[in-house]
């Protein structure tokens, strides 16, 4: 994971999101000059910025730093229902494994 390489999928992500630099800034509470410099590779992202991003577009951690995705480990059987539909249903289940695995990496327990 390069820093380039972070900065170009989150600007992708940005891009899908229909998100100008502003509102990606305002919508994560990140200023607009350091948005600016992560997507451009001259300063790394942190963790805290890349979940706020990740909750702005609707993308998964794992999509914006390009990093194995829970996506590619997880296999899951579901039947839909209530006009749910499949997709709706693994975006669900993967936002919590990926908000899961994040908080593994960062040694915050599970509450019971």
């Amino acid at each position: 994971m390069t820093t380039t390489n972070v900065g170009e999928l989150i600007d992708r992500a940005r891009s899908a999101a229909q998100l100008s630099q502003r509102d990606l800034a305002n919508a994560t509470g990140i200023s607009q000059s350091t948005l600016s410099r992560v997507i451009s590779g001259d300063r790394p992202a942190k963790w805290p910025e890349i979940v706020a991003i990740a909750i702005a577009t609707g993308y998964t951690i794992a999509q914006l730093t390009g990093t194995s995705t829970v996506a590619d480990r997880v296999q899951c059987a579901a039947r839909a229902t209530n006009d749910c539909g499949m997709n709706q249903m693994q975006e669900a289940l993967l936002y919590f494994l990926e908000l899961d695995a994040y908080l593994d990496d960062q040694a915050i327990p599970a509450t019971v």
